[in-house]
């Protein structure tokens, strides 16, 4: 063990090798540039080891990106720190316009040890797991979405559209779709190949689905999925994914910080007595954003339990459907108030999003708080 008390190190990663920069404790200590090393478990393990025989404590760091928590668990698996850090809060100078893997790492070193970046929450492995595989459900119903758009183009170039029904995708629709006949045999084949994709594309988003259900009654947030799903406009399938994308919701310690996160809070640009609030922020998790302001839209209805949601919010504790029950009555008001007010409906059904983050933020305090009584 050497003299050293304290280091700081810092990674730049990538796909095949990763920059390493080095700096010592204390506001003077010296930052260096250890140069690159393979993106292995192997060479990652033989540069902690020889860092460790000369420092006591080890501080790690890397940007997140593509490569993933593999990297953070390794490092903590060796019994040191390591901060996964949040790209889009990382401080950078206007001017600078240079960017190199060594000027990232030594950037990111001294950032490190001044205390000036922000981490981002570290999911373990089930929940990650988890996390794909709602992420896998999106990209099917994204695809479904697309070749659903390619058929109702290929139509349209052919002069046919459905006039029979409000909605199209629906089953009258599908018998429409089945009726459509073509003079050139090239016409038919390219149709019936768009309708077996589309066909493919359902039955995969209803595996994964499927998939989502069975895995919620081993996970360890099953019981908060149980509680949300008491909240109009929310299923196991929203619920799932909202969990597996916000992670752990006890590190907000207040619901103006779920807000912010999701990106739910007015912009501002005020100097001085100029105070000027622009449009909403959209930062952190836009998955989470997208799931919320969807299920929002339930709450321009009145207040009811209908009879399939009956059972989930019966299944539900009593806190949960209380606070369900009250948001229903918040929300809805707050939806008509804004309306009245001349505010487009995209605006007040944004502004209803924010406030159910907050009503999702008190039922997960509800649950978390029984959870400790019950130990």
């Amino acid at each position: 063990m050497g003299d050293h008390s304290e280091a700081f190190v810092a990674f730049d990663t990538s796909k095949l090798r990763n920059a390493v920069a080095i700096a010592d404790g204390g506001r003077d200590g010296e930052v260096r540039y250890l140069g690159e090393i393979d993106n292995t478990p192997a060479a990652t393990a033989k540069l902690i080891r020889k860092l460790a025989d000369k420092y006591q404590g080890l501080t790690f760091c890397y940007e997140a990106g593509p490569t993933g928590y593999g990297l953070q668990r390794q490092i903590t698996g060796l019994g040191h720190s390591c901060q996964v850090v949040a790209p889009s809060l990382i401080p950078k100078k206007p001017g600078d316009r240079v960017k190199t893997n060594r000027r990232d790492a030594v950037g990111l070193v001294k950032l490190l040890r001044a205390g000036e970046l922000t981490a981002v929450w570290v999911p373990d492995e089930r929940h990650e797991a988890m996390r794909d595989l709602c992420r896998a459900r999106g990209a099917a119903v994204k695809d479904q979405r697309v070749k659903r758009q390619q058929l109702t183009a290929f139509l349209l170039r052919h002069g046919r559209h459905f006039v029979d029904g409000k909605n199209n995708w629906t089953k009258k629709h599908e018998r429409w779709l089945l009726s459509q006949k073509f003079e050139h045999a090239e016409h038919r084949i390219v149709f019936e190949e768009m309708m077996l994709a589309m066909r493919q594309a359902q039955e995969r988003i209803e595996r994964l689905e499927q998939t989502i259900r069975d895995a919620v009654p081993g996970w360890s947030l099953a019981e908060l999925v149980t509680a949300l799903m008491a909240m109009r406009g929310l299923d196991l399938i929203s619920t799932t994914t909202l969990l597996t994308e916000i992670g752990d919701l006890s590190r907000f310690r207040t619901p103006r910080e779920l807000m912010g996160y999701l990106g739910l809070v007015p912009s501002e640009h005020s100097t001085g007595a100029s105070v000027k609030r622009g449009p909403i922020t959209k930062a952190g998790n836009n998955r989470a954003r997208r799931t919320l302001v969807e299920c929002s839209w339930c709450y321009q209805h009145p207040p009811r339990v209908g009879k399939d949601k009956q059972v989930k919010v019966e299944a539900a504790p009593r806190a949960a459907r209380e606070i369900a029950w009250k948001a229903q009555h918040r929300l809805h008001g707050r939806y008509r108030a804004l309306t009245r007010r001349g505010k487009l409906r995209t605006v007040a059904i944004t502004a209803v999003a924010r406030e159910l983050a907050g009503f999702i933020w008190a039922i997960s305090r509800v649950v978390t708080d029984a959870r400790v009584a019950a130990k």
